[in-house]
């Protein structure tokens, strides 16, 4: 159950921390840029240092030259006797140094490289201090959220999510990432926990116990209304063995009279509940068949009624007239709106409508078992402000359970 939901939104919270990652991480050329720097300085130095050497060199001649009054001959006397008395150059492999301050400086040695990534950047001032903060932290703009977030949002809409359920999820992620320092190693925690605490503010709702609901009167009328195939008789069948469990009379009333086989199917849950069906015949008049079902629980003192409709489609107004006139002649105390949960956004969609047009008490989601997807069960009651009461989840009158949020996100398992 749900392991479509739950498979893609482990994979793009994956891939989303992923992206955040590569986006945030510092360029190649900064770390090169910086080990260079301390080289290039240490150039700048020697060749500074090289220069001046040479300039001490040449200078006793110059001043000799520019002090000297005497006429060009005598200069030149003066120059031969200079040259003859300057020291000669040592040759090539010989072991004379120059003085200690003419020696050029040794080329400093680096430091050796520390075992974190992080320290050496630390070692390296207030430059390295800020490239390792980038490094342990990112920090997401709002236009990158919105990019990164649309494949998130694209698996949640394709596992029937409702728009509006996905949107909270967004804004709230959005308010917990956005403009703020993150740690890098936190990011998907960060967004596991968001979206499951989203889906657990979504399925914040109180969910009734029908049972204690239904034991303040006498009879307790339930109206079950939705389309055709969501599996409206078959769990009448299921609502009905769960009142027998509990000890409660119980009868079923047909009417639905569009479908001669809609009927047929009733009468034979009542037959194998060993229950009253009360019935009229094929195109009879729906209201009416209501009417004395109730009429015969008082008079039997039977605790609980189930009348059964047509599978009306939201789209049609005359259907939904007559569907109003049953609800006024029966003044049902419970309207049970029965959805197909592999049905998605139509379900959601068919149930806000029926909301709008007779008023839904509570919905009971059939078929959960073989939904991969999950959206349903998680957007219903956000989107129609309506709560779940139960789940059907097979094909067996004991297979009818109350709604327990805990078990869907267990289900989930986002924090596994």
């Amino acid at each position: 159950m749900f392991n479509s939901l739950r498979n893609s939104l482990k994979k793009v919270i994956s891939k989303f921390r992923k992206d955040v990652e590569e986006e945030s991480l510092p360029e190649a050329s900064d770390e090169k840029e910086s080990r260079k720097e301390p080289k290039k300085a240490e150039e700048v130095k020697q060749a500074k240092t090289t220069k001046e050497s040479e300039e001490k060199k040449t200078a006793p001649a110059e001043t000799e030259q520019k002090e000297s009054p005497e006429p060009a001959e005598k200069q030149k006397e003066v120059k031969k006797a200079v040259s003859s008395k300057r020291p000669k150059e040592p040759k090539a492999g010989s072991e004379k140094l120059k003085p200690d301050s003419e020696k050029s400086p040794e080329p400093e040695t680096e430091e050796p490289e520390t075992s974190s990534t992080q320290e050496k950047f630390q070692k390296r001032g207030w430059f390295g201090s800020r490239l390792a903060e980038a490094i342990s932290k990112v920090r997401l703009s709002d236009a990158k959220f919105e990019e990164l977030f649309w494949e998130i949002e694209l698996e949640l809409q394709q596992n029937n999510v409702a728009s509006a359920v996905v949107q909270k999820i967004k804004q709230d992620l959005k308010s917990k990432l956005v403009d703020k320092p993150i740690s890098r190693r936190g990011i998907e925690q960060a967004v596991k926990s968001s979206v499951e605490d989203s889906i657990q503010e979504v399925l914040d709702f109180e969910v009734p116990d029908l049972l204690k609901t239904a034991s303040g009167k006498q009879p307790f009328v339930i109206l079950f209304v939705g389309v055709n195939g969501s599996g409206k008789t078959t769990t009448i069948g299921k609502v009905c063995r769960l009142f027998q469990n509990a000890g409660k009379h119980v009868i079923m009333v047909a009417s639905d009279t569009f479908r001669a086989a809609a009927i047929q199917q009733l009468e034979a849950h009542a037959n194998k509940l060993g229950v009253k069906l009360i019935k009229h015949d094929y195109g009879s008049d729906r209201a009416a068949v209501a009417f004395d079902g109730i009429k015969y629980a008082k008079a039997h003192e039977i605790d609980i009624v189930l009348i059964d409709t047509a599978g009306r489609l939201h789209t049609n107004k005359n259907l939904m007239d007559e569907l109003r006139k049953i609800k006024r002649i029966a003044k049902p105390d419970l309207v049970l709106y029965i959805g197909e949960s592999i049905t998605g956004n139509d379900c959601i969609e068919q149930a806000g409508i029926y909301n709008e047009e007779i008023g839904l008490d509570g919905i009971i989601l059939t078929k959960v078992d073989v939904d991969e997807k999950g959206g349903t069960a998680l957007s219903i009651s956000y989107v129609t402000k309506t709560p779940i009461w139960l789940i059907g989840d097979g094909q067996n009158y004991e297979d009818l359970h109350r709604f327990d949020s805990k078990a869907i996100l267990d289900n989930l398992g986002l924090e596994s």
